[in-house]
């Protein structure tokens, strides 16, 4: 348990430094030379750790009134509190290897303070939990303008859900790749492999509970894809037909080029400013059986890759806050900066104004957020549709009904607004 706690213990407090959690992930599961078990361990904590951090950081700043000087120290305790909050471990074992790996990272002096304020803890727990429920950072581990900006928008009572689901543990939902076999096939198969699972789209099928890639009947045959619920609605809505020229903008990892061209036999684009992630691209469509025209290049300079041809539908999955994903990426959380949606309206808006230009008269922009805040949402489609008299605001075809998707039990958090050119 302690090369567990302290790779966690990094991990998190490198996040808490302005690191991605993967990033963070990966580079103590080097360091630290961590076997699958272990990395599998970790990477739980790591997690746990960052979605109750609010709650956790609560609890330590009334157990402890200065903090020590070693910072390190501080986060071994956060860590150690979630394990004893929330984990599945002896609390003695908790406490009695947080205070060895203390003695790791801040030396055997402070082996004695860690000790006492995790026995503390236990002693004081039933007050401290009551005390965090009246505090709506503590209660939520949220920052609190995150807290305040959803209620502003959705109002108290179902911002305080919205909250609460961004806590609960991702659903794992496939995509079944109907050029290969059909979704109740596809539980035929699981079932086989003694995975239960139940179909909730067109192509989704949610597992009960989650497994490894690995262990998925078909994934390296390409019959699925792993997405979540809501990500598979853009393809259905943008609706290309075959022979269509489309442009996938912002494409990587590839989920939803991927399946658009499983929807429909098209000429695709798909286009990635980062080289490693457009790699990721071709990694999927290889594994599909599927083929795109892959373009390193920025997709709001289209005079970089566009030959002139106008194209009829364009998908912009653009750059945003991500807030509508959080139990996927616990670490958005506390990376975020209310000043940096404005850095994300921007981005949107000139990927907006440039894609514009390349869709045909007829032709449909499908513009998709796994943001939930209004400013990257609602407010884009009124600026957009402010300055363009060419463009209409196409009806929604699917059950879902308002552009706006809130996170919930079967999918993430998702805006969908599709242009048509007049």
């Amino acid at each position: 348990m302690q090369r567990i706690q302290q790779a966690a213990t990094q991990a998190v407090q490198s996040v808490l430094a302005g690191a991605n959690l993967g990033n963070a992930l990966a580079r103590q599961f080097h360091q630290a030379g961590l076997d699958e078990r272990e990395r599998a361990a970790t990477q739980a904590l790591s997690y746990g750790t960052l979605r109750h951090f609010g709650l956790l950081r609560f609890i330590l700043d009334r157990l402890v009134k200065r903090q020590p000087r070693n910072e390190s120290v501080t986060f071994l305790l956060l860590v150690a509190l979630y394990q004893l909050e929330y984990g599945k471990s002896a609390h003695y074992a908790v406490v009695d290897h947080a205070v060895k790996s203390a003695g790791v990272i801040g030396g055997r002096s402070v082996k004695p303070f860690v000790n006492a304020v995790l026995r503390e803890y236990l002693r004081q727990r039933k007050n401290l939990v009551a005390a965090a429920g009246r505090d709506d950072v503590a209660r939520f581990s949220y920052p609190r303008w995150w807290i305040e900006k959803l209620r502003a928008q959705l109002g108290k009572q179902q911002a305080d859900r919205v909250l609460e689901t961004g806590n609960d543990h991702p659903p794992m939902t496939v995509r079944v790749n109907r050029r290969r076999i059909y979704p109740a096939q596809y539980l035929e198969l699981l079932a086989e492999h003694n995975i239960e699972a139940t179909v909730i789209g067109a192509q989704a099928v949610q597992l009960a509970t989650p497994v490894g890639v690995g262990d998925l009947p078909g994934f390296s045959e390409g019959l699925v894809s792993v997405q979540d619920a809501g990500a598979q609605i853009s393809a259905h809505l943008l609706d290309a037909q075959p022979g269509d020229n489309v442009i996938d903008a912002c494409a990587a990892p590839g989920g939803k080029t991927g399946h658009i061209l499983e929807l429909a036999d098209v000429r695709m684009t798909a286009l990635d400013c980062d080289p490693e992630r457009l790699k990721r691209v071709a990694d999927n469509l290889q594994r599909l059986h599927l083929a795109a025209q892959l373009k390193c290049a920025d997709a709001a300079e289209p005079e970089s890759w566009w030959d002139g041809n106008q194209v009829q539908r364009v998908l912009l999955d653009a750059p945003c806050s991500a807030s509508g994903i959080v139990r996927r990426h616990p670490d958005i959380k506390w990376l975020r900066r209310e000043d940096d949606i404005a850095g994300f309206k921007q981005q949107q808006q000139r990927l907006l104004q440039a894609l514009w230009q390349v869709v045909a008269r007829g032709g449909k922009l499908l513009y998709v957020t796994c943001s939930i805040f209004r400013e990257e949402n609602e407010e884009q489609v009124d600026w957009f549709l402010s300055r363009h008299t060419d463009a209409s605001l196409a009806p929604r075809t699917d059950s879902q009904g308002s552009a706006l998707l809130l996170p919930s039990k079967e999918h993430d958090g998702f805006f969908h607004a599709l242009f048509e050119k007049l």
